[in-house]
């Protein structure tokens, strides 16, 4: 029945790509959760499920791979600095904001333990940036801007993870936060999934030389791209962050010393393939899994929730770019610019996998917070992607 199910997605997920022709105003991600939270109420589906493990074993390291080795290596050397600021510095900058005015907020609402909101706020974290970048680019010209998000959106995962999986703890045991235990554990994990996946990288662009056919030659980056992911996480660094660093790595040594004119290509056509249909099968399954949680009774908490998110990342962005005078001379425009980089910060897989860890976690706890979780996921998911292409236009014609 699984196989069945499946099949019926993945006809669902061409239907939805084939004819979509607006989407600029209705991007795909958000159609397929539409109709995701429709099927939830066929029986059909019931038994057709989504875990934590199937995110980050199946979906997670493809999408990563692909936009890792897709990114343009001039894009990232230009904005890496304000990439990876970002991604750390500021990732544990809108974890403390977003964690502290949600425990506040939720003093209206309901009674959350300050834990329990800074758990949530890492939930949160994680930018998902599926066919915002393209919007941009397409309706603005902002393609700095574009790629600073997709950039980011790369880092922050692993990033993230870290931050999730201490509050977690934390969470569970009432243990309190040790500055120095989350300092070392980050560096560990992050310059540990950095060096694996570099690693990685190196050996795939000597092993490929071994061969001219293509055929082997896309098999083996997919060799590499989960075989980073698995031997990351089995060691105990960024499984993530492995991944990631073994694309880009992969895109260097292409482009450096990989003489083959067909390699791009058929990595490009393999991939490009692969992609759409494991974002299709993820954001219908992410419509059906969190279907369950739509009808409870936090909807004005969520909504504040989701509001915070893009506030407070309107305000991390803004001190990065007002406060570093060499990004406030290359970012020209600046309100406009950290307008569109707030707001293309929308919650997807990742966040996804977060909240289903931590349901798996608390064992049919805590449900108000799962719930809270995912309705803010679902308005972000929703509200930023519709809203991207109209907010870019008027702020272009306001410049």
């Amino acid at each position: 029945m699984m196989t069945h199910q499946l099949l019926v997605l993945l006809i669902i997920g061409y239907i939805v790509y084939t004819i979509d022709i607006k989407k600029n105003f209705f991007p795909v991600p958000v159609v397929l959760v539409a109709i995701g939270l429709g099927l939830s109420f066929i029986p059909y589906f019931d038994e057709f499920n989504i875990s934590k493990d199937i995110i980050f074993n199946v979906f997670l390291p493809a999408m990563l791979f692909t936009s890792a080795y897709q990114f343009p290596l001039k894009q990232l050397k230009q904005n890496i600095g304000i990439i990876v600021s970002l991604s750390t510095i500021g990732l544990m900058l809108t974890v403390a904001l977003l964690g502290l005015s949600i425990y506040f907020a939720g003093g209206i609402f309901t009674s959350l333990t300050l834990t329990a909101a800074f758990l949530l706020a890492a939930i949160l974290t994680p930018t998902d940036p599926v066919s915002v970048t393209a919007i941009l680019k397409e309706s603005s010209g902002a393609e700095q801007i574009a790629d600073v998000v997709e950039g980011e959106s790369m880092i922050n995962d692993g990033t993230s993870i870290v931050f999730f999986t201490i509050f977690l703890t934390m969470y569970q045991t009432g243990n309190g936060f040790s500055l120095g235990k989350f300092v070392s554990e980050l560096l560990l994990v992050s310059i540990g999934g950095v060096l694996l996946g570099i690693a990685v990288g190196w050996l795939m662009s000597k092993t490929i030389r071994f061969t001219q056919d293509k055929k082997y030659q896309v098999m083996l980056s997919v060799i590499g791209a989960y075989g980073a992911f698995y031997i990351g996480e089995a060691i105990g660094v960024s499984g993530v962050l492995a991944t990631v660093a073994a694309g880009i790595f992969v895109a260097y040594e292409m482009g450096r010393d990989i003489k083959e004119d067909t390699l791009p290509q058929s990595l490009d056509g393999f991939w490009d393939i692969v992609t759409p249909i494991l974002l299709a099968v993820l954001f219908l399954l992410i419509g059906i899994r969190g279907a369950e949680y739509l009808a409870f009774s936090g909807w004005w908490f969520a909504i504040v929730i989701f509001l915070l998110t893009v506030v407070v990342r309107f305000m991390v962005i803004a001190l990065f770019i007002y406060g570093v005078p060499k990004w406030r001379k290359e970012f020209k425009n600046d309100l406009s610019t950290i307008t569109l980089t707030a707001w293309s910060g929308i919650k997807g897989a990742m966040s996804v996998a977060l909240l289903l860890w931590l349901e798996e976690a608390a064992s049919g706890k805590d449900q108000i917070l799962i719930a809270l979780a995912f309705a803010a996921i679902l308005l972000s998911l929703v509200i930023q992607s519709i809203g991207i292409y109209p907010l870019s236009k008027v702020l272009k014609k306001l410049q």
